[in-house]
């Protein structure tokens, strides 16, 4: 009996332990996410995608509309934070199949570097950013605060959709290929230059470049999403984000309940990054992605998409399938290992 209770107890003091320990900065662990996500009521008829890993948006029946809501934060950068903020919640909106109408932002402003010009810039960025997507800007919170050191900004939008128009990660299915538009990783690099310019031994036309990917080739999926839509064969689209295109992928992956299997040097890297993220030993496979799509479709599709887009000025490449053994697999010159996982994204390197 002694023996069992001091088992016991040991395994409850580990349990305690591990559910101390400090998170990463980013999202939360794939694992934990899953679990947490699990616990949350269903039931409703009118909730046609709900709360799961790999999900970019909930989509709603509200009487004769399909709505489609988002809701995501800015937290890695302060330059550029209203463009970023109402591009990244429309792609998660495009992703469902929706299109982008209506938006509310919370601003949390630090106490003591904010100023009436930095808001009226801040508002000024904001009403550019929403005309340029076609949103209108319906409300909001703005606060100045304590405890923070830079500007927060959180966006909720709605979307609207046609009838069944929606995309699932749940409808994907093994043997579906895998497509990605533009080239990885955009996000990550735009920042890097703006934020960390100061530590990079790299000229100021190189970084000048970088920090204008943001605007060219751009972090908005809307059009490529439209396009891979309006095409047919489409199974599902992911945003890949934070944790960049390696997290876009398991997330994909765990949504749809398949594997993948993809091929390192058929995902297309931006010059630039080859020049920059080594400074800080980044992977391109772990960093910020917004500006790529991930696109699974039927496998007599792939090419009439990947030429759709180009037709339209947008690059695209098949990087892999799906497959019905849920291995998560990269195959670099014919060796096949695991796809990296990162626990956070590897822009976080610049911070440390």
């Amino acid at each position: 009996m002694k023996a069992s209770t001091t088992t016991v107890h040991t395994h409850t003091s580990r349990a305690k332990t591990v559910g101390k320990t400090p998170l990463p900065v980013g999202k939360l662990p794939l694992k934990l996410l899953e679990r947490l996500l699990r616990s949350i009521p269903s039931g409703d008829p009118n909730i046609l995608a709900g709360p799961g890993i790999g999900v970019d948006a909930a989509v709603v029946r509200f009487g004769d509309q399909t709505l489609v809501f988002k809701t995501d934060p800015i937290t890695f950068t302060s330059e550029d934070i209203s463009r970023y903020l109402v591009t990244i919640n429309a792609n998660d909106i495009a992703c469902m199949g929706g299109i982008p109408r209506y938006l509310l932002v919370t601003f949390l402003l630090p106490a003591g570097p904010t100023t009436p010009a930095s808001v009226e810039e801040l508002f000024s960025d904001l009403r550019q950013a929403c005309a340029a997507m076609d949103v209108t800007l319906i409300g909001g919170h703005t606060e100045i605060t304590h405890g923070i050191e830079r500007p927060l900004a959180i966006g909720f939008m709605i979307g609207v959709m046609e009838e069944g128009a929606a995309h699932r990660p749940r409808n994907a299915g093994a043997g579906d290929l895998i497509l990605l538009s533009k080239r990885i990783p955009i996000e990550a690099v735009s920042i890097i230059a703006s934020e960390a310019s100061g530590r990079l031994d790299i000229d100021e036309q190189t970084l000048a470049e970088a920090r204008l990917l943001i605007r060219d080739p751009g972090i908005s999926i809307f059009k490529e999403a439209r396009i891979a839509w309006d095409h047919g064969g489409v199974t599902a689209m992911h945003d890949p984000t934070e944790g960049g295109l390696a997290t876009g992928l398991r997330e994909l992956a765990l949504a749809s309940g398949c594997g993948v299997e993809v091929y390192q040097d058929r995902i297309p890297v931006l010059p630039i990054a080859e020049k920059i993220l080594p400074h800080f030993g980044i992977d391109p496979l772990g960093a910020l992605a917004s500006g790529s799509l991930v696109v699974c479709c039927e496998e007599d599709r792939a090419e009439g998409i990947i030429a759709a887009w180009a037709e339209n000025g947008v690059e695209g490449s098949i990087i892999g399938r799906l497959t019905k053994a849920r291995d998560m697999v990269i195959v670099r010159d014919g060796v096949r290992r695991e796809l990296p996982e990162f626990p956070a994204d590897e822009i976080t390197k610049i911070f440390s």
